[in-house]
């Protein structure tokens, strides 16, 4: 499962790498007359071959001209723009705070039908409780150095659950137990959240599944967070930013790890069980 930068979006990267090689050695070129013809050094086409540094479209244009193959700039210029696409920096993400970054993904909430997400550390956004979602928000601001927008973020998070009553969607929602026991925001906001957990997951249109705690688990081990949305794309959230897989070979792979999970999660009334035992737990 793609974990890291150094993961789906570096193996991006590194096909566009390896195509810029093939292309230099076909036209019987080494390293250092290439970069005599592009007009830069030696250690950049080093590192451009190595996917140590991303060629700008520049660059690629200027490549492909040395090696008389002008008519590979524009696919490679487009591979690697999707590379870069694949794996956007919070920093990024988040430079007009976190209210935008919110808003940026509502199109894909509504446009979606189908919506399958696995849980490991928080609950999925769309069943979240406002003090729950207020939480998580403040923590992300204080740990990245934010400007102060949460309010409005937390606006925008509730705003978008209106999918879950709108017609049109399916939600399958994977939780680890652990989820519900962590303890985040306080015990309040936990019993809060809990109580509104158990309401969400009997809605017609929502499938919760709990994955226990068990001292046997031999397979299908706990991963990255991560959502399906239908066959179009996999979202997965880092700690360092956010990795986005539109390559449908790796959305199959994402499914089969779902299903896997899936068949370890208990539902209905035992799902319940286990969510009235963390409630039990607070007191």
């Amino acid at each position: 499962m793609p974990s890291s930068r150094s993961s789906s979006a570096q193996a991006a990267r590194k096909a566009v790498a390896d195509r810029l090689r093939e292309l230099m050695l076909d036209a019987g070129l080494q390293g250092q007359e290439l970069a005599a013809l592009c007009g830069w050094n030696a250690a950049k086409t080093s590192r451009i071959i190595n996917a140590k540094t991303g060629p700008s479209d520049a660059d690629i244009r200027a490549w492909c001209t040395a090696c008389g193959a002008d008519d590979q700039a524009a696919d490679l210029i487009a591979r690697s723009r999707q590379a870069d696409a694949m794996f956007l920096e919070w920093r990024r993400m988040e430079r007009n705070g976190l209210r935008a970054a919110q808003e940026s993904v509502r199109p894909l909430y509504e446009r979606t039908q189908r919506f399958r997400a696995y849980a490991p550390w928080l609950l999925p956004g769309l069943v979240q409780t406002r003090e729950y979602t207020t939480a998580i928000l403040s923590a992300i601001r204080d740990r990245r150095g934010l400007v102060d927008d949460v309010p409005g973020a937390v606006e925008e998070r509730m705003a978008r659950q209106h999918v879950l009553h709108g017609g049109g969607h399916r939600f399958v929602l994977l939780v680890e137990e652990s989820v519900l026991r962590n303890g985040l925001g306080g015990p309040e906001v936990m019993r809060e959240q809990l109580h509104h957990l158990l309401a969400v997951g009997r809605l017609p249109a929502v499938s919760l599944g709990v994955i226990p705690f068990r001292p046997d688990r031999e397979r299908a081990w706990p991963v990255e967070g991560f959502w399906i949305y239908d066959t179009e794309q996999v979202s997965v959230e880092l700690v360092s930013g956010y990795l986005t897989i539109t390559q449908p070979t790796e959305i199959a792979i994402y499914g089969r790890v779902f299903a896997e999970l899936g068949e370890l999660a208990v539902h209905g009334m035992k799902a319940r069980q286990l969510i009235n035992a963390a409630l039990d737990s607070l007191g």
